[in-house]
């Protein structure tokens, strides 16, 4: 019988589901113990980051980039057409806004002209 087991990953697909940057990772495992659809795979060296093996398989639930300990350790990769942000700049004083951000403008009461 053969004693050794090969994993080996697919090539990437147009979706990435995560990026892990190497300098901040500890290797702690705690993405690959919540990753729900098992893409992620222990390094086999110790303090090493996780391996992504089946990047296509990704949900894109962010269960990993929550769990980990270190900031900026993990982040998401989502596909182009889920990267959707809405911006709108004021005219008068030039600030631009986005949905989604700390402390928004308060909303235009004015009546629409015409």
């Amino acid at each position: 019988m053969i004693d050794k087991v090969y994993m080996i990953p697919n090539p990437l697909a147009s979706g990435e589901g995560v990026e892990i940057n190497p300098e901040i990772c500890n290797g702690c495992n705690q993405c690959v113990e919540v990753c729900r659809t098992g893409m992620l795979v222990p390094n086999p060296e110790k303090r090493k980051p996780p391996i992504v093996l089946y990047p296509e398989e990704c949900w894109y639930g962010g269960c990993c980039v929550a769990e980990c300990p270190l900031p900026g350790a993990i982040k998401m990769k989502f596909p182009l057409n889920q990267r959707i942000v809405v911006v709108w700049k004021r005219k008068d004083s030039g600030e631009h806004f986005r949905l989604g951000m700390l402390n928004p403008p308060p909303p235009n009461t004015r009546p629409p002209v015409g």
